[in-house]
């Protein structure tokens, strides 16, 4: 087995998290439950992949993420840095006295559990989880719990129905949240090295590192939008130290606040070199980078079924999760030998062949853009113009459309796709599919892998309730909409069916050439305004002029008849 270790930097980056981890949490119930469909019950899906066995305090058998968050202090709300199903352990008084003085002592009043983390909590109290002083017992209804969320997600915990391992979570000490404006490369630059934090996110990572078999990758999602970015940056570099061989599969999300216009100049310049820093520096320690974060999800083409709220992170994160979900099943399917075949899943693979298919080509272009269908059509649809690829719609920021790129590669992935009505598409059925889509288009990439699977998305009970009124109970898309309803969530709608794309193409280069143009314009040009800053946040000009060359043959990359050169200008 090939193991993958995830890291989760960051607010939103968690948030997303967050939902990942409820969608795996709900295939492991669904796959166990003799009344669920048959598609759930049949996944071929090895979650050990992402899961690690393990026991608790009390002898209880556990099975819990693989996974290394890292967050503010207090960014946990009611949940315990040891997560929820190992004992608190109380420090033991000390008889010997080393201080002689005044002590005062500073507490903060706990989080109190919502009716989503309550309900949780006393379901686990019937089972036999916990122990202890629990909550009263009272009925605590679906839609109560669903309004609770809807209106009161403050914590990436408060919608977590998942159990973590005490190693899993780590708040930076002394950081508090709103304790300070936490918004820039510079702010973050020392954190990881100061107070033993790096040392000790490292151990924590070499944990789950070193009780695996053979790691086949790190998944590592991190909030780029601040100082969270330059804490990644650095731990990433301590990564490719230590795991050489090990490749790194970047996600740097951007929830719905990081795109509010700054309100000043010296705002613009502080931001935009941040953008142009962050994304030089976390691209130099991986092997394959996503950006992911589109300034107004709501008015986004990828948002065409759903109903969402951007000032929500609570629904961003779910549509990103979803994607985030989808993507990562080839690296997880389960293996068939030569002369097997399987009518439920095909095109499995691990994350460095995904790597060397997107990254490694003739351009070694490493900046991937992700598209995703949600709720992806059926092969016979009767919505207008909807066919599995041409829904797929982009969420990455600042791209082309409609590139004519025939170097380019993707990587596609489709599960739980109806071929007409309710009845699930078959293997074969989507490999014909996707072929003749690609017969017909007028132009197609260079080379396509297509991974699927009948198994589709489950939607868990705290899944916000983002899908509009022409989606269906599984999912499928409706000729005419349902009266009633504005926006359904998971008692509405039960599972959907998922299409994504991870591409390496051209269409990226607005992306690259934005960072490259406020890299050059605030910081390398002679008499630049945000020089100061920069040496502020701990660059030199060599550094800074290192940091253009970077991005400069990354735009070149992918114009090779155009000469690029960091000091062209």
């Amino acid at each position: 087995m090939k193991e993958i270790v995830t890291l989760q930097v960051g607010g939103f980056a968690n948030f997303v998290g967050s939902h990942f981890w409820n969608f795996q949490d709900e295939l492991l119930g669904l796959a166990a439950d003799p009344h669920s469909d048959q598609a759930f019950r049949n996944q071929h899906i090895n979650m050990d992949v992402l899961y690690r066995s393990g026991q608790t305090q009390r002898g209880n058998v556990s099975y819990t993420p693989r996974l290394v968050s890292v967050d503010f202090q207090g960014s946990l709300g009611s949940m315990s840095s040891r997560g929820t199903l190992y004992s608190e352990s109380s420090p033991a008084e000390s008889d010997v006295l080393t201080w002689a003085g005044n002590v005062s002592t500073y507490a903060s009043e706990p989080c109190k559990k919502n009716l989503f983390l309550q309900r949780l909590y006393e379901e686990e109290q019937e089972n036999g989880v916990h122990d202890g002083d629990g909550f009263s017992q009272r009925e605590i209804h679906d839609t109560d719990v669903i309004e609770s969320l809807e209106n009161g997600v403050e914590y990436w915990t408060d919608f977590s129905k998942v159990h973590y391992h005490p190693q899993s979570l780590y708040e930076l000490s002394g950081l508090w949240m709103d304790a300070q404006k936490f918004d820039n490369y510079g702010i973050g630059r020392d954190v990881f090295l100061g107070s033993l934090r790096g040392e000790e996110i490292g151990e924590r990572l070499r944990f789950f590192v070193e009780e695996c078999d053979h790691v086949q990758g790190f998944q590592f999602i991190v909030d780029d939008s601040g100082g969270f970015s330059a804490l990644a940056a650095d731990f990433l570099e301590n990564i490719a130290d230590e795991y050489t061989n090990t490749p790194v599969l970047l996600y740097s999300v951007r929830g719905p606040g990081s795109h509010v216009n700054p309100r000043s100049r010296k705002q613009t310049v502080s931001r935009d070199l941040h953008d142009a820093v962050s994304f030089a520096k976390l691209s130099s320690f991986c092997k394959l980078i996503v950006p992911i974060g589109l300034p107004f999800l709501s008015t986004s083409k990828a948002a065409t079924y759903l109903n969402i709220k951007d000032e929500k992170p609570y629904h961003c994160s779910a549509v990103y999760a979803a994607t985030l979900h989808t993507i990562s099943l080839p690296f997880r399917m389960e293996q068939f030998g030569p002369t097997a075949a399987s009518c439920d899943i095909s095109g499995s693979m691990n994350v460095n062949e995904l790597v060397q298919m997107l990254a490694a080509q003739a351009w070694e272009n490493i900046v991937a853009i992700m598209d995703v269908a949600m709720p992806a059509p059926s092969l016979t649809g009767t919505q207008a113009n909807q066919t599995l690829l041409g829904s797929l719609q982009p969420l990455t920021p600042d791209i082309s459309e409609d590139v004519e790129d025939f170097q380019a590669v993707e990587s596609v992935t489709a599960h739980g796709t109806f071929s007409s009505g309710l009845c699930r598409a078959s293997v074969a059925e989507v490999n014909d599919m996707v072929e003749e889509a690609y017969k017909q288009a007028t132009s197609r990439p260079m080379f396509c892998h297509l991974s699927m699977a009948q198994c589709p998305l489950p939607i868990p009970l705290p899944f916000p309730s983002i899908f509009g009124n022409l989606v269906g109970q599984q999912g499928e898309l409706l000729g005419s909409p349902i009266t009633g309803f504005s926006s359904k969530g998971s008692l509405d709608v039960h599972s959907i069916p998922m299409a994504a794309r991870l591409r390496s193409s051209s269409a990226v280069l607005p992306y690259l050439e934005n960072r490259l143009g406020k890299l050059r314009r605030y910081g390398v040009e002679r008499g630049a305004p945000g020089s100061q800053l920069l040496r502020s946040w701990g660059f030199g000009q060599d550094e800074v002029e290192d940091m253009g060359e970077t991005l400069s043959k990354k735009v070149a990359a992918l114009k090779p008849d155009s000469l690029v050169s960091s000091d062209s200008d």
